[in-house]
């Protein structure tokens, strides 16, 4: 009998998580398509290319989809069960809540293993892959888009204007074109009745053959103006202008240069640097304890400390005073120059000690940085098991199937954990709590409270019972209006 009823916990949840997971994840796609949409548009980009964006960016977002399908899923299916008085039925033949949630824990654990093994090894590369090809997308120019009555600047040295296109979409008419090719202004100036825009076959360049039009040229001798020079103008019948589009031309930025990011390593890589990092902060405090003696001139060992040290052993006549300064066993001689060798000792060693607070300070915000994202591999493969013990003592709880209830509290819960989990990531990077303390926050916040959310559903506690709230709010009506009477009869 156990074993019909595993299997029917199982397959009750398997549909509503594939479900939950990929409506989830389509709607944080859409999200992340929404904000970038004004970078997207406009940028000639193929359907290939859109597609892969697509797939890229679903990898990197199902660290937030997973969770959030697991807390929905595990709610409903044990809404379902309650609402359907199985749950009861279960409950009446001895076996405990613990019993009937245990193959789905065991499936949480293994999905949970599952999600440590796509964290650390596909989202680092989907995040590579995702960034670096948006990071293009976004620094892409635009399609050249001529419109008419106005001026296009989009092509380099050239500045456009066509009065109107006919439906066709090439031929233009009342063409103007500024060559600003010389860097001397409005020296160059072609006008056309009328011709035609078609674009190379290869798409890096753009033909305008030009007919019945003029082209202008002020003469300039040595970069100067010569208003002796005559202007140079001549007809032309058909002219082929041939303009350079390969700027236009989207092109892929070298992926190494995104690999040193933090988002892109697994754990082993990330410890090798949190590692490497430890002996540079050490290589640092050596460097500035090494640099500090060469900056005290009575104990370095170079001809001007030894001298300054001589001639203050050899100073026996000054008289010894409680209120003397050292100043006072230097020779009226070497004052001067003593002073000033202080002087820029302590600028120097102080300019030391700045440099080397800045370049420590730099290495801490790193250890971090990655400190942070290792213990995300965890935290995720964690907060499966976590919303599970959160969800399903929820379902058992509200009784209630559907994507009514379920997906409100579900929402609640999971805006509520990813809060304190963002909340925890900043106050990490800011230094305020150890990354470990930050990234692990919200599941030592929740995790009290899935317990008493099991304890409460294997009590039958009324928490979430309409009825039972309704009959505390008339025993308050009956109370107020009993306190009412007795008041008006004294």
């Amino acid at each position: 009998m156990l074993k019909k009823l595993d299997k029917l916990i199982i397959s009750g949840f398997i549909g509503p998580f594939i479900v939950t997971f990929f409506v989830s994840l389509f709607v944080l796609v859409m999200q992340f398509f929404w904000l970038y949409m004004d970078e997207l548009i406009g940028k000639g980009l193929s359907i290939w290319m859109i597609l892969q964006l697509l797939v890229y960016m679903s990898a990197t977002l199902v660290p937030l989809a997973l969770p959030l399908s697991i807390l929905l899923s595990s709610i409903m299916t044990f809404g379902s069960l309650g609402e359907n008085f199985e749950l009861v039925a279960i409950k009446a033949s001895g076996i405990s809540l613990l019993r009937f949630m245990r193959p789905l824990f065991v499936c949480m654990i293994f999905i949970s293993g599952l999600a440590f093994l796509f964290s650390n090894n596909i989202i680092p590369v989907a995040n590579l892959k995702a960034l670096s090809l948006l990071y293009d997308v976004r620094n892409s120019k635009p399609t050249l888009n001529i419109r008419p009555d106005q001026f296009n600047n989009e092509i380099q040295n050239y500045s456009i204007r066509v009065g109107s296109k006919d439906p066709d979409g090439h031929t233009i008419r009342d063409v103007i074109i500024y060559d600003h090719t010389d860097n001397l202004g409005n020296t160059k100036v072609i006008l056309a009745k009328e011709g035609e825009m078609i674009p190379a076959a290869d798409k890096l360049s753009l033909i305008f053959k030009l007919k019945d039009g003029w082209r202008y040229e002020e003469n300039y001798e040595h970069g100067v103006h010569d208003p002796d020079l005559s202007q140079t103008r001549m007809h032309f019948t058909k002219w082929d202008k041939v303009f350079d589009l390969s700027s236009f031309k989207f092109t892929r930025t070298d992926e190494g240069m995104f690999k040193n990011a933090y988002q892109m390593m697994d754990i082993k890589q990330l410890a090798e640097q949190i590692d490497s990092i430890k002996h540079i902060k050490n290589k640092i405090i050596r460097n500035i304890t090494t640099n500090l003696v060469t900056y005290i001139s009575y104990n370095n060992s170079n001809s001007d400390g030894e001298q300054i040290s001589k001639k203050i052993g050899s100073a026996t006549h000054i008289e010894k005073k409680y209120d003397s300064t050292f100043l006072n066993y230097i020779p009226d001689s070497l004052k001067v120059s003593s002073l000033q060798a202080a002087i820029n000792n302590v600028r120097n060693f102080k300019g030391l000690l700045d440099n080397s607070t800045i370049e420590k300070k730099i290495q801490n915000d790193n250890a971090i940085k990655y400190d942070v994202e290792w213990q995300r591999k965890f935290t995720l493969s964690f907060a499966c098991i976590l919303l599970f013990l959160v969800g399903a003592p929820l379902g058992a709880i509200i009784r209630k199937g559907g994507l009514g209830m379920p997906m409100v509290i579900a929402i609640i819960f999971f805006v509520t954990f990813h809060l304190i989990n963002i909340t925890g990531e900043k106050l990490s990077k800011s230094g305020s709590l150890t990354p470990f303390l930050g990234m692990w926050l919200s599941t030592f916040l929740l995790l009290p409270i899935a317990f008493l959310l099991i304890k409460a559903a294997r009590n039958d506690s009324p928490v979430f019972s309409k009825e039972t709230y309704l009959r505390a709010w008339k025993k308050i009506n009956i109370f107020v209006l009993f306190s009412s009477k007795n008041k008006i009869i004294d």
